[in-house]
């Protein structure tokens, strides 16, 4: 099995690899529980960030489904969502095609020899085709990421990364070579419950409201010479701190 050199990267997937869309959520929902799209009420603080079993449960509830019931019905949104999606694969691409040098800044961590895999609250089989249909899946090896299936708490996630990259190849994950890069509060506030460096990206939120998270590094853009040295910052950091 190839070593790590140079280490891993974790990427989030919505508002970080490609534009964040709701309409999936919403239609899959609606759908799920049985009312209207119209009807249909995001929670405004646990949207972004989080996963979608947590947003799921949440909306049903802001949206008048019994706490019970908005759990139950859980079970059967995995299929409705890959339905909706799946029937939607053009729109998909259209709207959602992947951040200007998204595929670039893969490729070239590759060619640099860092592992790559995503840590996301989309659940596994809606991350793998919402990154296929983007082109951003060709270096990523998802079978060591962590999804929302995996886990409701977006904290519980790194720990299937460390895992799964433990049982593929052969030895723990070095955190101080490892960096999540998202755009949301709350994916500097899992890497640093996980021991992780962070880079964030700023594409939804400003470099100002990115930085009272304190991040390790924030870029603007998904430009492959900057999010090299992002990463390489990162590093540096959390190595001197551990």
């Amino acid at each position: 099995m190839v070593e790590t050199q140079a280490g891993l990267i974790v990427w989030d997937v919505d508002g970080t690899l490609i534009p964040a869309d709701l309409r999936w959520l919403r239609r899959a929902v609606a759908r799920t529980y049985n009312i209207e799209e119209s009807a249909v009420v995001f929670p405004e603080s646990r949207v972004h960030g989080y996963t979608d079993e947590s947003i799921v449960v949440d909306t049903a509830i802001a949206s008048g489904v019994t706490s019970e019931a908005a759990e139950e019905g859980f079970s059967r949104y995995s299929e409705v969502l890959m339905e909706v999606m799946s029937s939607g694969a053009a729109e998909l691409a259209r709207d959602q095609a992947a951040y200007p040098g998204a595929a670039r800044t893969i490729t070239a961590l590759a060619e640099q020899g860092y592992v790559q895999t995503a840590l996301t609250g989309n659940l596994r089989v809606s991350a793998e085709f919402k990154l296929a249909v983007a082109g951003l899946d060709s270096h990523l090896d998802l079978d060591i990421g962590a999804f929302g299936s995996d886990a409701r708490e977006r904290f519980d996630l790194p720990a299937f990364v460390a895992d799964r990259f433990l049982a593929k190849y052969g030895h723990p994950i070095d955190r101080a070579r490892t960096v999540i890069i998202g755009d949301a509060p709350n994916d500097i506030a899992t890497a640093r419950h996980a021991g992780f460096g962070v880079v964030a990206v700023a594409h939804r939120l400003t470099r100002e409201e990115l930085s009272e998270h304190s991040p390790d590094a924030i870029v603007n853009e998904l430009n492959p010479e900057a999010m090299l040295h992002a990463i390489r910052s990162a590093q540096a950091t959390v190595g001197i701190d551990q």
